[in-house]
């Protein structure tokens, strides 16, 4: 493939990414609407908790074989069979060991308020069908047909959106374990039809060949960081349920998710130069890491645009969730600037594991997610959810800073002594 026909495959791309995340994020809006009117804020809070837990377990719960299927496959196209049953098996298994061990830590993690049932049906639905639904999309970004991927994240969203009307509806005044029922629905449909949609027009699974001592590694590199990312955005969450009560948990989760509903488009263009990252890495940090300081360019103006918006249009939470989220207004507005943040580091991040340093790239992530929860422990129980959003914005920052500082780093150490490249290639949390 041709530089220009490379940078057409992107643009094309993000184009189907970016028409998916718009669709996406308005389904969305009205999915999180829907759910924090019948839920209500407490109500909200309990169900942010839980799910903040589960997504810290999540990436265990594939142990990073949708992430080497990408790298494998990004490089040759004969490597999906073994990848692909790799992905289903090991999240079947580790999606429902990690279950169990969710169960176990919800005694001591979350409050006793909180339903078992509650934990065990999101638990079920995060760890076991959302894994399987990215593994499938994983395997249309391998491709690089990112329609595919577009449409089933979109599938996932619009069932909820559903299944949240359905409830509200049905009981307008619902519980936490009221909802997670339909959750578990939602989530199970999807996953088991996008399954058998790259079944069938990808290829069959071939079950006789296994991972070897280094893919289950790398594999496990994957999963660290995705689990480093996950703690440094969820575990506050998880925290402020278990030490300032479900209502500080909700508006602060709820600032949060608009936040995360925000940066969608910049999300999309990196999942669509994902597979680039790989092909130019494979000949050096300099090389992906250029390719990073473009992408990051456009997301940057974005981001920035998007903080600017969300600070003046915060006042409008109350009449679309609820009086009782009007606490969220200065959360989002503190909030805000994550969304810079995250577009440095997220290029950073990219270059990093394109290039074969991801072990790098996670133990900074490690590092950022230590950060996060020592400043959680100190100020939450002080500051309850304003110490949670101070910790935030100071991770997200700290992590772009210390990300772009290896890069530049690797890249002197390439100059110096040129044609270093890395063997433990690796793929994005």
């Amino acid at each position: 493939m041709t530089e220009v026909s490379q940078r057409e495959s992107v643009r094309r791309n993000s184009a189907w990414m970016l028409l998916s995340r718009l669709l996406r994020s308005l389904v969305a809006a009205a999915y999180f609407a829907l759910l924090a009117r019948s839920l209500g804020v407490s109500g909200y809070g309990a169900f942010a908790g839980v799910c903040a837990m589960a997504g810290i377990l999540a990436p265990f719960a594939s142990l990073g074989t949708g992430n080497l299927l990408i790298q494998a496959v990004a490089r040759d196209r004969a490597q999906f069979p073994r990848h692909w049953a790799n992905c289903l098996q090991t999240t079947c298994i580790s999606g429902a060991l990690f279950t169990g061990v969710s169960m176990a830590l919800a005694r001591f993690v979350l409050p006793s308020a909180i339903p078992v049932t509650l934990v065990l049906f999101i638990a079920i639905s995060e760890l076991i069908f959302v894994r399987l639904l990215d593994g499938a999309a994983m395997a249309f970004q391998a491709l690089e047909q990112l329609r595919m991927t577009a449409w089933f994240s979109f599938l996932l969203t619009f069932c909820r959106m559903l299944a949240a009307a359905v409830l509200l509806l049905m009981v307008p005044h619902a519980s936490p374990l009221q909802w997670s029922e339909l959750y578990l629905a939602s989530t199970t449909i999807p996953a088991c039809a996008a399954i058998w949609f790259v079944t069938r027009e990808v290829g069959a699974p071939s079950w006789g060949e296994r991972m070897g001592s280094r893919e289950y590694l790398q594999g496990l590199y994957f999963s660290v960081s995705m689990a480093a990312q996950s703690i440094y955005n969820d575990i506050d969450k998880t925290m402020l349920a278990r030490i300032s009560g479900l209502s500080s948990a909700g508006l602060y989760s709820a600032a949060y998710r608009i936040v995360d509903a925000a940066f969608s488009p910049v999300n999309a263009v990196f999942a669509a130069a994902y597979p680039r990252f790989f092909q130019l890495g494979a000949h050096g940090i300099a090389r992906s890491s250029r390719f990073g300081r473009r992408v990051l360019g456009r997301a940057a103006l974005y981001s920035s645009a998007a903080s600017i918006a969300i600070w003046f249009a915060a006042p409008l939470v109350p009449s679309v969730l609820g009086a009782n989220f009007r606490d969220s207004i200065p959360a989002l507005r503190m909030l805000s600037p994550i969304l810079v943040f995250r577009s440095l580091h997220y290029s950073a991040a990219d270059a990093l594991t394109g290039a074969g340093h991801q072990g790098l790239r996670t133990i900074l992530q490690l590092l950022v997610a230590g950060l996060n929860v020592g400043l959680n422990l100190i100020i939450i129980p002080r500051f309850s959810w304003l110490g949670a959003v101070f910790s935030s914005v100071v991770c997200d920052g700290a992590l772009a800073i210390l990300l772009w500082i290896g890069v530049l780093a690797l890249c002197a150490r390439e100059r110096r002594v040129p044609q270093i490249v890395p063997q433990d290639a690796a793929v994005r949390a």
